[in-house]
């Protein structure tokens, strides 16, 4: 039974989902911040290939995923000490600077591709799979349309979709009975809890220090754990959160702690104290260009569009509506924990309902242990499909 259910084809969980809008990777990073704005996606596709007026390249050479970009990837890259001191600069970069040299964090598949050889690109580090949509057929009328809009998702005379790690796991769940019983037993005795590389501040450290941090959980897909003078966790700074802000919270990152920082990224916008004390910092720092390019965007970083709580199916993250998110799940700083003895079926469920590709474990006590990633989880089914070969 398990074979056969590894042996199904990856179109199988593509059925409904919509096509990728994209940029290419001959953008800057100021017109990647604002087709996130205006396109409200959380995240966007980076292509090799560039489709604009201006492009001579022929529209039968070959194009590639080569990563995707969020909010995330901008807060980070304007978070840096050079890029606050000059943040128009920052903005005419070229995308590729946001893209990780040699990244593996996008793969590509075709549609009869089965499940087993979509759970090994995960387990080699991709985070999406892109796969070519089968059903729509792209007349020329349809092509005209496509490129007349404002983004793009046509990419050799196909469009694509996105694979989520979430997307196979909930896959899995729905046939969980099969991988009796190790769907049942703790995940301490599966060798599912990692506990290296842990991304932890205490709550009195520097929020700039977690800036490279916020980037590796990025490409983790986890988050940064905040820790109490007794290593017991009380919070997190995580990726999903940050993903949902205005892009002067570059600001915050570089002038608050680690404790703070969490106040200000929580839902319903940061308290009126910590962004004027974000101003005064700033001005102290030297750093006027970024508050001038804080306050010319003021209007965006109301405390009603500064901060959302929402998820989307690409990254467990929100879809943009307008000048905020649509609302969904609270999101909030608190983070979601686990025990050693806790089943392997209850973390999943657990991860899922919080749209969140990990959990934390933690001791009785609340001290930090480890973490379990849908990586990880994918390894203990993948072990079990060979047992069962």
């Amino acid at each position: 039974m398990g074979l056969s259910l590894f042996s199904h084809e990856v179109s199988d969980l593509c059925l409904g989902k919509p096509p990728v809008k994209s940029l290419s990777i001959s953008t800057t990073v100021g017109e990647a911040l604002s087709a996130l704005r205006r396109l409200g996606e959380s995240s966007l596709s980076v292509w090799s290939c560039d489709h604009s007026e201006k492009s001579n390249k022929s529209e039968s050479e070959d194009c590639l995923c080569v990563g995707k970009v969020c909010m995330v990837d901008v807060i980070c890259f304007l978070g840096k000490e050079e890029n606050l001191s000059c943040p128009a600069k920052a903005l005419e970069a070229p995308l590729e600077v946001l893209i990780p040299k040699g990244s593996a964090l996008v793969g590509h598949l075709e549609p009869n591709a089965s499940l087993v050889e979509a759970i090994d690109l995960i387990l080699e580090g991709a985070h999406n799979i892109v796969i070519p949509i089968q059903s729509r057929r792209i007349t020329a009328t349809r092509k005209m349309l496509l490129h007349s809009h404002s983004f793009n998702t046509l990419h050799n005379n196909r469009e694509y979709c996105w694979l989520t790690q979430e997307d196979i796991l909930r896959y899995l769940l729905n046939s969980i009975g099969r991988f009796s019983p190790i769907s049942n037993s703790p995940i301490n005795s599966l060798q599912a809890i990692n506990t290296e590389n842990i991304l932890a501040l205490h709550y009195d450290d520097p929020a700039s220090s977690a800036l490279p941090l916020i980037s590796q959980s990025l490409v983790q897909q986890t988050s940064v754990a905040i820790l109490d003078e007794y290593s017991r966790v009380i919070g997190e700074i995580s990726p999903y959160t940050i993903n949902t802000c205005h892009e002067s919270v570059a600001a915050a990152v570089a002038t608050l702690s680690a404790g703070d920082l969490m106040s200000y990224i929580d839902c319903g916008g940061p308290p009126d104290e910590l962004v004027q004390l974000v101003k005064d910092r700033l001005e102290e720092k030297k750093y006027g260009a970024f508050l001038e390019f804080m306050e010319e965007d003021s209007t965006l970083s109301s405390a009603s569009s500064f901060c959302s709580t929402s998820s989307d199916e690409e990254f467990g993250w929100g879809r943009r509506s307008g000048g905020g998110y649509s609302a969904r799940l609270l999101r909030r700083s608190e983070a979601i924990v686990c025990y050693p003895r806790s089943s392997l079926v209850a973390v999943m469920v657990q991860a899922l309902s919080h749209r969140v590709n990990y959990v934390w474990v933690v001791e009785e006590d609340g001290t930090l242990s480890g973490i379990v990633t849908f990586a990880s989880m994918f390894k203990v089914f993948r072990e079990r499909l060979r047992s069962m070969a």
